[in-house]
C-alpha cells in the first residue's frame, strides 16, 4: 500500500510538472543539445498511464543555434513536436532528458517514438504512397489518433483510376501488428464485418481499407440511434469466433478500476476523496457479482468502434483486444461510453433514450448488478481522458463524467425497471 501511495504521488507530480512553466527549461535543454533554441512551447497532449508514468507532447517553436549556442540571426523559426516522458523506454531509442520533479525524463522528436518504430514510416508521404498507394497519388495524410508509446492511427487518401480511396495505417508496438493481422483474418472468416487488410504488416504498421458506413456515435447524436436494433449489436458479439478464446487474455476496463481511480484523482485532486469512495464501492461490487462464463469478446466494444449503414451494423473497428473475456464487460463498455457522451459533446441530447433502449436488451443476458458496476467502472476510466480533449473547460467535463459513473451504479435490474 505504501509503495502504491508513493507511486501515485510521484505520478501526480509528473502531471503537474508537465503542465507547468517549469518544464520549459527541460525542453530548452533538449533542443539546445540538438542545435535549436527554444522560442516558445505549448503542451498539446498529456497522457497519464497509471503505474507507468506521464507523457507530454509539446508543440515548440525553435530556431537553429549557432556554434556558440546563441540563436542564429538568419535562422527561420520552425515548428517541432517534442515529447517528454517519465515512462521507462529503451535507452537507444530515446534522448536522455535529465531529472526533475523526482522523475527521470526521456524525450524524442515526433514521429520518432521509441516504442512505435513504424510511426516515422507511416508519417512519410513518399513511403506511404509507395507501400500502400496501389499505384495512385497520395493526396492527404493525417494523424487520426496518437497514444505516445502505445499506438497511432493515420489516414491516407489516395487518388487513382477508380477514384479516391481511404486507407488507415495502424502503428503498433513490435510484434502486435502481426497479431492484429491474424485477428482480422479470423474475424473476417467468421462473418464479422471487419475492415479488409492490405497485406501483412510492414515495420509493425498494418494497413486497412476504410470500413463501410458511419460511426454509430453519429446515429446516437442524430436521434439516439433509434433505428439501430440493440439485438443487432448483440449479434456482432454472437459472431465472434470461438478461436478467440485461445488467444492471450487482456484485462477488461473494470479489472483496472484502482488505476483508473488514481488517474481520475490526479486529474481532479479536489474530488480525490469522492473518487476513492467510489473505487472502494466498485471493488466490493465487482468482487461480489457474477461475471458469467469466458467467451469470445471484442475487448473495446463501444459506439466509436461500430459502423452503421442503412440501420445495420456494417463495420467493427479496433479489434486489437479481441480475445477471451466476459460478455458483460463488452456490454458494460458499450453502456459506459454511451452514458458519458453528453460530457463529450453537448450535441448528444438523445443519450437517455438510447441508454434505456440498449440497456433493456443487454440486461436480459447477464447479471444486472454486474452490468451496472462494470458500466460505472468504464465511465470512471474515462474521467481522466477529459484532460486530453483539448477543451478549456475539461475539468467540468471530467466532473460530469464522474457524476455519470456514480449514476450508472443505479442502472435498473431489468428492462421493467425503467
Amino acid at each position: 500500500m505504501r509503495n502504491g501511495a508513493h507511486r501515485d504521488e510521484a505520478e501526480r507530480r509528473q502531471v503537474q510538472y508537465l503542465s507547468s512553466r517549469a518544464v520549459h527549461s527541460r525542453l530548452a535543454e533538449v533542443l539546445a543539445d540538438h542545435g535549436h533554441h527554444l522560442l516558445g512551447a505549448r503542451l498539446v497532449d498529456l497522457q497519464h498511464r497509471p503505474g507507468a508514468g506521464a507523457t507530454g507532447i509539446f508543440r515548440v517553436r525553435a530556431s537553429s543555434s549557432s556554434s556558440s549556442g546563441a540563436p542564429a540571426r538568419a535562422s527561420e523559426p520552425q515548428e517541432l513536436y517534442l515529447a517528454l516522458t517519465a515512462e521507462a523506454v529503451p535507452e537507444d531509442g530515446a534522448l536522455q532528458a535529465g531529472e526533475d520533479a523526482d522523475a527521470t525524463w526521456s524525450a524524442w522528436f515526433h514521429p520518432h517514438d521509441p516504442l512505435l518504430t513504424g510511426l516515422a514510416l507511416a508519417s512519410d508521404p513518399e513511403s506511404v504512397a509507395s507501400l500502400w498507394g496501389g499505384g495512385g497519388t497520395l493526396i492527404d495524410l493525417q494523424t487520426v489518433s496518437y497514444r505516445p508509446l502505445r499506438r497511432a492511427v493515420l489516414r491516407a487518401v489516395v487518388s487513382g483510376e477508380g477514384g479516391q480511396r481511404t486507407v488507415f495505417l495502424k502503428v503498433m508496438r513490435p510484434g502486435l501488428a502481426t497479431r492484429l493481422h491474424y485477428r482480422h483474418t479470423l474475424l473476417a472468416a467468421a462473418g464479422v464485418p471487419v475492415p479488409a487488410v492490405l497485406g501483412p504488416p510492414v515495420a509493425d504498421v498494418l494497413a486497412l481499407e476504410q470500413g463501410e458506413g458511419e460511426v454509430l456515435a453519429a446515429a446516437i447524436m442524430a436521434d439516439g440511434a433509434s433505428h439501430v436494433d440493440p439485438a443487432a449489436v448483440l449479434g456482432v458479439l454472437d459472431r465472434m469466433p470461438n478461436e478467440l478464446v485461445e488467444l492471450p487474455r487482456r484485462d477488461a476496463w473494470s479489472d483496472r478500476t484502482g488505476d483508473y481511480g488514481h488517474a481520475a484523482a490526479t486529474a481532479l485532486p479536489d474530488q480525490a476523496r469522492r473518487i476513492r469512495s467510489l473505487v472502494e464501492h466498485l471493488q466490493r461490487q465487482l468482487d461480489g457479482t457474477d461475471r458469467g462464463p469466458v467467451v469470445p469478446t471484442h475487448g473495446d466494444f463501444y459506439e466509436a468502434n461500430l459502423l452503421v449503414s442503412q440501420h445495420r451494423i456494417s463495420g467493427v473497428l479496433d479489434i486489437d483486444g479481441a480475445g477471451p473475456g466476459h460478455r458483460v464487460d463488452d456490454l458494460a463498455c458499450f453502456l459506459g461510453h454511451l452514458a458519458v457522451l453528453p460530457a463529450v459533446d453537448h450535441g448528444y441530447v438523445h443519450v437517455d433514450q438510447a441508454l434505456r433502449r440498449f440497456h433493456s436488451v443487454f440486461v436480459a443476458g447477464v447479471d444486472p448488478a454486474a452490468l451496472a458496476c462494470r458500466s460505472s467502472a468504464v465511465a470512471l476510466s474515462l474521467v481522466a481522458g477529459a484532460r486530453d480533449s483539448g477543451h478549456r473547460d475539461w475539468e467540468s467535463s471530467a466532473r460530469q463524467r464522474l457524476d455519470i459513473a456514480e449514476s450508472l451504479l443505479d442502472l435498473p435490474q431489468s428492462a421493467a425497471g425503467w
